[in-house]
């Protein structure tokens, strides 16, 4: 497993298809659970890179249910992605497909999202599996590390509020 840690946030590939990001909130499991899975809440945060926001949020959390994302810039052009819920256990777990509208990436990806309380922290796992360690390697290229970074940052900014 090779790891990079930008920030809070680490980022390790891991196996021949995924790649695995941890970050700790301070913050109670069900909060971060929450500002994770409740549009309401994903609009103040989940809107990098700057200059976007989060126009389209629908979240339709249970198994079989489906998600669907519309980043849109102030000049029109926007930014869509979406999949469906394949594991939802509240608040300790989710595991749904990832297809963007003009995927940058090969397929679709499966993302699992646990969370990992203790002493009143949150620890924040992501994994995404990708198709081929092809797929993979090519989004560990791309600037995802920083835009995850940054979007962590503003949901750790968040949750204070929540509380």
């Amino acid at each position: 497993m090779h790891a990079r840690s930008i920030s809070t946030l680490k980022v390790a590939i891991a196996g021949d298809r995924e790649i695995v990001m941890t970050r700790v909130f301070d913050a109670p499991r069900s909060l971060v659970f929450d500002a994770m899975t409740k549009p309401e809440l994903l609009k103040r945060w989940f809107f990098r890179p700057t200059g976007w926001e989060l126009a389209v949020c629908e979240i339709d959390l249970r198994v079989g249910g489906r998600y669907r994302y519309v980043w849109r810039k102030a000049n029109g052009v926007e930014m869509g992605m979406g999949g469906i819920y394949l594991e939802v256990t509240s608040p300790v777990r989710t595991v749904q497909t990832e297809v963007f509208d003009q995927s940058w990436y090969e397929g679709e990806a499966v993302t699992t999202m646990a969370l990992l309380e203790a002493d009143g922290k949150t620890t924040l796992t992501l994994t995404a599996s990708y198709e081929s360690r092809e797929t993979r390697d090519a989004v560990m290229r791309t600037p995802m590390e920083e835009g995850v970074r940054e979007i962590y940052d503003a949901l750790a900014a968040l949750l204070p509020s929540l509380a």
